[in-house]
């Protein structure tokens, strides 16, 4: 479900399977306007006027009655970037249907894989789960949280995660991600 839209943003949810009801959110940048290159557009003679037309993506004439193409007064923006939140839930591949190919993903990994069964049967996901659906999911990064208060070491979160997929990190108090 659409919970939020604006100009610049797109914020879903998607159902989770938990014990409980449970969403997860799945939060998408929405492409930017193309970047006009300064430096060429001093020497293109470009009306202020067609500057909007250009980050449109749109080819105009110049104020000489020249055809100037779009890529010769522009750049490429930077790609929308996309986050999904996945907490408390029981490894579910279809949850990939929402969360495919995201920038980053966060994914509950409450126990280790020798407590797999009681990840299940609380539908909760071990670390190797997680880094499974960021496998499958085509995930660009996943960020593991949701630790269990049994384990005082978290070190063997990403460890386990690793085996499956490489590019992970742990979630911790205060830390900062880049996407």
């Amino acid at each position: 479900h659409l919970l939020f839209e604006d100009s610049k943003v797109e914020v879903h949810s998607f159902p989770l399977r938990h014990r409980v009801f449970c969403c997860g959110f799945l939060f998408r940048e929405k492409p930017l306007p193309r970047k006009i290159d300064k430096e060429r557009l001093r020497h293109l003679d470009i009306s202020f006027a067609d500057i909007q037309r250009l980050k449109a993506g749109l080819d105009v004439t110049n104020n000489r009655g020249e055809a100037v193409a779009n890529r010769d007064a522009t750049i490429d923006p930077l790609p929308p970037r996309s986050y999904a939140y996945c907490s408390d839930t029981v490894f579910h591949p279809e949850l990939c249907a929402y969360i495919r190919g995201v920038d980053l993903l966060y994914h509950e990994s409450t126990f280790l894989e020798d407590n797999r069964e009681r990840a299940a049967k609380t539908f909760h996901s071990t670390a190797k789960q997680a880094a499974e659906m960021a496998r499958i999911s085509g995930a660009g990064r996943l960020m593991l949280g949701h630790y269990s208060a049994r384990y005082p070491d978290l070190s063997a979160f990403e460890t386990e995660a690793r085996e499956i997929f490489g590019n992970c990190v742990l979630a911790t108090d205060g830390k900062k991600i880049s996407i």
